[in-house]
């Protein structure tokens, strides 16, 4: 096979399509002539996409940062009733 396959062609052949592209490389898929989608190796499809780090992961990966404020215990401006009111 060339690395283009027909849909239906891909679905009737679809372990010699998988083994073709762990032996070839990517595998194009066509519907009436037109490449409608590609088959990649799970590796190539993982190195694309950078990892497979979940969001919890990545969170807890960041570095330790002391977020500890100190301020002082006076209040920022007196609050009270003007004597006219």
């Amino acid at each position: 096979m060339n690395g283009h396959w027909q849909l239906q062609e891909a679905k009737q052949r679809f372990s010699e399509l998988i083994r073709s592209v762990e032996t070839d490389g990517p595998q194009f898929v066509t519907r009436h002539g037109e490449e409608v989608a590609v088959l990649i190796d799970i590796a190539e499809y993982r190195r694309l996409r950078g990892g497979e780090e979940d969001f919890k992961a990545f969170l807890r990966s960041a570095p330790d940062v002391d977020l500890e404020i100190s301020r002082s215990a006076a209040p920022a401006r007196v609050v009270g009733l003007d004597a006219g009111e």
